[in-house]
């Protein structure tokens, strides 16, 4: 089953399970699918459809740090049901160790000597974990790495 598909059962559960958080972030992720469709003029595959969920996890992360700004609990708490609904979709997400040694093996196969190769560095991990981890906390680690 694809996973345009997945989300069509799941949107229908939802609906009749009468779970609204489920509900409207499936119905955004497919949105953003079909969007994207429209403009391309052509069916995504699995590959974009998770670049279009993945896009739409940093959204929400993004707005967990503004809405702990203006300490608005119930927003960040509605936000965190949708990431954990979105994360269903996605591969299995890498560990923070599993992620480090990548990184760390990248960075010896680059042969980068500081953080002016961040952008080599950057470059070669994000392909090889593509959907599987957040770029900032590859960000995080490589600073981390030559600090």
């Amino acid at each position: 089953m694809s996973l345009k598909e997945i989300l069509m059962e799941d949107l229908k559960d939802s609906m009749k399970n009468k779970d609204t958080i489920r509900k409207n972030t499936i119905t955004m992720v497919r949105a953003a699918i079909k969007q994207e469709e429209v403009d391309d003029k052509k069916e995504l595959s699995e590959e974009e459809i998770i670049t279009i969920i993945n896009k739409q996890l940093k959204e929400r992360r993004h707005s967990i740090e503004e809405f702990q700004k203006g300490d608005r609990q119930d927003l960040i708490d509605k936000c965190e049901l949708e990431i954990e609904v979105l994360l269903k979709y996605l591969p299995k997400q890498l560990s923070e160790e599993e992620l480090q040694q990548i990184v760390v093996d990248t960075i010896k196969e680059v042969n980068a000597e500081s953080m002016k190769d961040m952008g080599k560095i950057m470059g070669a991990v994000m392909p090889k974990i593509k959907g599987k981890a957040d770029g900032n906390m590859v960000n995080t680690i490589i600073k981390k790495y030559f600090d």
